[in-house]
């Protein structure tokens, strides 16, 4: 019994693919806007979100690449950290540090450093390629995570963006038929001896 439901239900959702009487171009049209849709969906979204989650991999990577720390000594202390709401802190504040470069040259500047040090003390920078002081690279999991959050947003972006497609493509599709519909009642309400106001 459960079958025979089924198989009525299959019959009845691709209806606008058999040949019937019934069947307008304009239920044709829809059909294969709704196949679309949801294969660009599908099969465009896990391309996508694939596709974004590599390139930010890789960014990550390329910065873990291109960071490195270096030594240095606190020019001023750094006080201690910042309440930034109920139970967080940032553990990082910006400072005076001196370092010296691999040629030997003396360095001072602004950095982030671990807040509660006194001056003179020795913390760890961060430098990038140009031997500026920068942030910290992400970790390697913190990498991971942030790539996969950012292929499964574009991943649903796309989708919705096709899908609000769809939807407006539908929507046409329907006015359109009201539209026909309109005209026909127009032709043949008369002859039924009556119209509607």
């Amino acid at each position: 019994m459960r079958g025979a439901r089924g198989a009525e239900g299959a019959r009845q959702w691709c209806w606008r693919w058999r040949r019937n009487p019934l069947r307008r171009r304009d239920d044709v049209f829809e059909a294969w806007i709704v196949l679309i849709v949801w294969t660009v969906m599908v099969l465009g979204g896990i391309f996508v979100g694939l596709v974004t989650a590599h390139a930010a991999d890789a960014s990550f990577s390329r910065l873990r690449h291109d960071r490195h720390a270096v030594p240095a000594v606190l020019v001023a202390s750094t006080g201690s950290a910042v309440p930034a709401g109920e139970s967080a802190v940032y553990d990082h504040v910006r400072a005076m540090v001196r370092w010296t470069a691999a040629d030997g040259t003396p360095h001072v500047a602004s950095a982030l450093v671990d807040s509660g040090h006194r001056a003179g003390e020795r913390v760890m920078i961060w430098l990038d390629t140009r031997g500026r002081p920068t942030t910290a690279p992400p970790t390697g999991s913190a990498a991971a995570t942030e790539s996969s959050l950012l292929g499964v947003g574009a991943a649903v972006a796309l989708g919705g963006l096709v899908f609000g497609a769809g939807g407006l493509a539908r929507w046409r599709l329907d006015q359109r038929r009201y539209n026909r519909w309109a005209r026909e009642w127009e032709r043949l309400g008369p002859q039924w001896g009556h119209k509607t106001p």
